[in-house]
Formats: C-alpha cells, structure tokens, sequence
C-alpha cells in the first residue's frame, strides 16, 4: 500500500517525538508499504520566524527565510529514520526530484506537479522521501510556500497526484473530535466525517486539516487523521469521507421568503430557537436561513407559506422584542456548490455581476464555506440558471 503521512509541527515538536515518528514510518516500511512521507516545520518555528521578520523583507527572502523551519524538520527526520536503518532521503525546494510546482501567480501548476509527483515515486524503489511541506518552487527556480497549512495541501496534493492509497494527518488531536476537548467535557472522536462536513467545520476554526488540503481529495483516496501519540499509521483516528461536487442547482419548487423584524431582536437570545422550534414543531421544513440586525428571515416552500406566516405571526404576538413578520413568494433559489468557492477571491461578484447585466434581481445571497444560495424572482429562474451555469462552465 501506497501511504502519504503527513506529520504537523506538534508531532515534529522535540526530539521524542521525531523519534516516535520515526518510529510510525519505521513500523510501517517493516510491514512491506510504501511510504512518502510530509514533514512540517517543528514546533511553531514558522510562525517564530516570521515574528522575527521586522525589517521590510520582499516575498523572496520571506519565503526563504521561513522555508528554514521545513527544511530543519526534514533533515531530522530523515536522519531519524536511517538511524533506523530506513533508506530515506529529504526533498526541498532546489532538488532535481521536488515535487511542488508553482506558476508565476504563485498557484499550483497542477500539470508540472502531477508529472514531479509521479516521476517521484516511480523512482523510490525502497526509498523513503521526506518531503518539506508548505514549500514550493515556481519555475525559476524560486522558493514559494502554499499559504497557510500548506504542508496539509502538500500532502494530499502528493496523494492524489502519486496515486496514493492513502493520506494520514498526522496531528495534535485525536482525529475530529465532537467538540474542543480543551473547553468541552467529554468530547469524543468521530469515526468518520465527510469532506463537506470537515471543510465547513474547517473554515469556521476547527483546526484539524486545512480547508485548501481538501480540495485534492478524490472519492478513491482515503484521507485519515490520527494522533502523535498513536503510534500506528496504518489504524485509528477519524476518517473523511467523500470528495467535493460542484454543482449548479435549481429548487424545483417556489419558496416564500418569511421575515421577522424586530428592533430587540439582536439583543435577545433564544429569538432564533423559538421561531426555529414553532416551525418543527408545526412540521414545517425549513429550506435556509438569513439572519440582520433587525430581523430573521426563513425561506420554506411556497405551499406551506401560510401555514408558516400563521406559526411566525403566534410567536411574534407573544414577545413584544419582535414587531411583524412579513412574507414573499414566488421565489427560486440557485445553489453553487464546489469545495474550492472559499479560495477564489471575487466569487460572489463572479456571480452577482452577469445577473445584474441581464437585469435579474438578486433578492438574497446566503453563503457557507462550500456553497452560495442565491434568491431570484421565480420568474427570472431559467435565465439566472442559464447566467451562472456559464460563469462556472
């Protein structure tokens, strides 16, 4: 089997734990599998370095400058695991061999990187390549980096490029955790998650894989997060399940668009419970949410419209921090949904301007990490669908 192990700083963070990662990889090569293995700067040598930098250094010398912490990193474990015996070998940036290509944007040249990556392992034969991660070269020859946990994209970059079988994160946590261990009692791992669920949690501060990582994961390669302490990299942790779809879609009903006003409403708590609670409890699905200072708006479908006016009109009735509600129909909602939306600067406006060009009227724009509900007249639907499958396509 083909293994990507990807060791984060914290697991890379003193000796002991070089040598217990050593060790995970030494384990594994005994078992007869492949392994290429990601190495991140030690500790929090990274962000030492930069804090360092207080002098007006180009993008050049910083990235020089910080690629010191992944290229200290490889050197020890690679060392680590010949003291064990294990055929390995370092790559950084400068190499004949390194993988990581960057074009003159500074985005990944995918096309130079599969081919590195493949001619990478092609010539292993028994060899374990310890790889920087974070870094990268553009086609100068210059060092770049891949941003903010970048060696987590390096490693299932390299996965789905090299055809890995797999890609361990190797971290600080015990896979994805039902909650922060270090505020919630009792929080538990979670087997498995999907790639959508985990980019979302991601983007919203859980800091388990880098949400740029899992744009490369594929349905056929297995991403898997395990802890330092694990000891094995071939068991445990949380699986992630799945890979992004982008997809354009068009509700085939019309929704009524229902809102709340109230000027007390953002300094009273539970406002959002309450109204979300009267519409379950009367059997009324709910199809998203949008929230302003003054007011909560539900979108549901069309159908049930005066039903849920009639549900929103009691609670409002009832707490004097709420004013009115009011509703809106024949409305459609488009939703856009692709794993690399949160990383394109000026997406919303790549969608907002050819609809205001064909003068369709934007009622709403409702946003999460991987995916964009935009609300139009139902009217205007075919039109608006026809708009941003062009933009996209």
């Amino acid at each position: 089997m083909r293994v990507v192990a990807k060791f984060g700083g914290t697991s890379l963070g003193s000796g002991d734990r070089v040598n217990r990662a050593a060790d995970s990889i030494a384990d594994a090569v005994a078992q007869g599998h492949e392994i290429v293995v990601v190495a991140s700067a030690m500790g929090n040598a990274t962000d030492e370095l930069l804090n360092e930098i207080t002098f007006d250094a180009d993008e050049a010398d910083r990235a020089e400058i910080v690629s010191m912490g992944e290229r200290t990193s490889v050197r020890m474990l690679a060392a680590a695991l010949r003291a064990r015996d294990v055929d390995a070998r370092f790559l950084e940036p400068g190499d004949d061999d390194w993988p990581i290509v960057t074009d003159s944007h500074g985005e990944v040249d995918v096309e130079a990187t599969r081919d590195r990556s493949v001619a990478l392992v092609d010539g292993l034969d028994e060899t374990v390549p310890v790889v920087a991660g974070f870094l990268a070269e553009d086609h100068d020859g210059n060092v770049t980096t891949l941003g903010r946990g970048g060696s987590d994209t390096t490693a299932v970059m390299l996965g789905r490029y090299a055809d890995a079988d797999e890609v361990v994160i190797v971290t600080d946590v015990e896979g994805v955790m039902t909650g922060d261990p270090r505020v919630v009692e009792g929080a538990r791992n979670v087997a498995e998650i999907t790639v959508d669920e985990l980019r979302n949690l991601s983007f919203r501060g859980a800091e388990v894989i880098a949400p740029s990582a899992l744009s490369y994961k594929t349905e056929d390669l297995d991403v898997r997060v395990v802890h330092y302490q694990h000891g094995d990299l071939l068991a445990g942790g949380t699986s992630v399940e799945g890979e992004f779809e982008n997809l354009v879609d068009l509700a085939d009903s019309p929704l009524a668009c229902l809102t709340v006003a109230g000027r007390a409403i953002r300094n009273q708590p539970g406002i959002l419970a309450a109204l979300s609670s009267a519409l379950a409890e009367a059997g009324i699905n709910v199809d998203a949410v949008a929230s302003g200072m003054d007011s909560v708006t539900f979108y549901v479908e069309e159908s049930v419209a005066e039903r849920a006016e009639d549900v929103l009109h009691r609670e409002v009735v009832d707490d004097e921090s709420m004013s009115s509600v009011t509703v809106i129909e024949d409305l459609a909602v488009i939703r856009v949904t692709g794993g690399e939306l949160p990383d394109q600067p000026g997406v919303l406006r790549s969608m907002v301007d050819p609809l205001a060009d064909e003068r369709i009227n934007v009622r709403d724009l409702i946003t999460s990490a991987t995916s964009v509900a935009i609300v139009v007249d139902w009217e205007a639907r075919n039109r608006a669908l026809d708009v941003i499958h062009e933009t996209f396509d």
